[in-house]
């Protein structure tokens, strides 16, 4: 494993454009020596999220410990949507694979793919039943799956018979998984009221979600379920303040904090080191992968902190294993 070095990269005025919308909105770093197979990781959110962009990461940094004498990786992070496309271009114009994550940035991958038809691009988290192109893989890291566990453990959980579910940006991927949390909750106990989920418009805004968080709590869920990424530290704040509980992950944290009932683990780590190995092996598709509790790449679990939801959680995970309900 070699240390992560600071370059700036001359392609061309596009890419020249691109890198200076990336030095002003974002921060990027290579780890390279030539004769490589390169590869760049798009993270338009945070790495410290303990959400999808941390998890994706942890797998980033796998992927340098295990194929750094054959990969030259690099990553840019946080970067602003209206940007998203330059970024992509700057990537596809020095790598031979594109990694995208997040469903936000579809569509600017599916415009970007085109113009570069000898790269490889993947989309981890982009919509379910989106189509592959010539040179674009989808990978669906079943969001839905962990959040039907959710719900179900949220039921089991809440002191009022009442659950909701928090969203980020109001994508299919985060729709179906608040379908699914719902779908969860009921399968714990059919009685259980649900409320009508909350999309807050950005995965990294604690006080919106704080804001939502606090409304849904004062509507009378005793637990909550999220995929807000940054935006659970406002959520934890509204748990403490109401004395309620909430679901968190998909990096899974202790179980100090009274607030949680459980983690979801959602692995978006092993995906992209899925996509690294078969560009590596040659084995590379440009075809729908799914990763989760019920596909053969797994990628889904659930880390516990309430002993007493143990139960459901049980009966939720067999049941969908075994394929006896569907999460949405």
């Amino acid at each position: 494993m070699h240390k992560s070095t600071r370059r700036a990269i001359a392609f061309g005025s596009a890419a020249l454009a691109a890198a200076a919308v990336l030095s002003a909105c974002g921060s990027a770093d290579t780890a390279s020596s030539g004769g490589k197979l390169k590869v760049g990781v798009f993270f338009p959110g945070s790495l410290s999220d303990t959400g999808f962009m941390q998890s994706g990461y942890l797998g980033y940094q796998r992927v340098s410990e295990s194929l750094g004498g054959k990969v030259e990786l690099s990553k840019v992070e946080q970067v602003a949507a209206a940007d998203y496309q330059q970024a992509l271009v700057r990537f596809a114009s020095s790598n031979d694979l594109v990694i995208s994550l997040g469903g936000q940035t579809d569509a600017d991958v599916r415009k970007v793919a085109p113009q570069f038809p000898n790269v490889k691009f993947v989309e981890i988290g982009g919509p379910a039943d989106a189509k592959p192109l010539s040179n674009l893989a989808y990978y669906d890291p079943q969001q839905a799956e962990a959040e039907f566990l959710s719900g179900a453990v949220s039921a089991a959980g809440s002191k009022t018979g009442t659950v909701a579910f928090v969203g980020g940006v109001e994508l299919p991927a985060i729709v179906n998984a608040a379908t699914a949390y719902g779908n969860g909750a009921r399968f714990t106990k059919p009685d259980i009221k649900v409320l009508t989920p909350q999309y807050v418009g950005d995965f990294n805004d604690p006080a919106k979600a704080k804001q939502a968080a606090l409304a849904d709590y004062g509507a009378g869920a005793g637990a909550l379920g999220q995929i807000v990424n940054l935006g659970k530290a406002g959520m934890e704040q509204a748990a403490a303040q109401s004395n309620t509980a909430m679901i968190g992950g998909p990096v899974p944290g202790d179980c100090t904090n009274p607030a949680y009932l459980g983690y979801v683990h959602t692995d978006i780590g092993a995906e992209v080191e899925y996509a690294v190995d078969a560009a590596v092996n040659g084995t590379w598709k440009a075809e729908n992968v799914k990763f989760g509790l019920t596909s053969p790449n797994h990628g889904t679990d659930f880390k516990l902190c309430d002993q007493s939801t143990a139960d459901a959680l049980a009966k939720a995970e067999t049941a969908l294993s075994t394929g006896a309900v569907k999460p949405y």
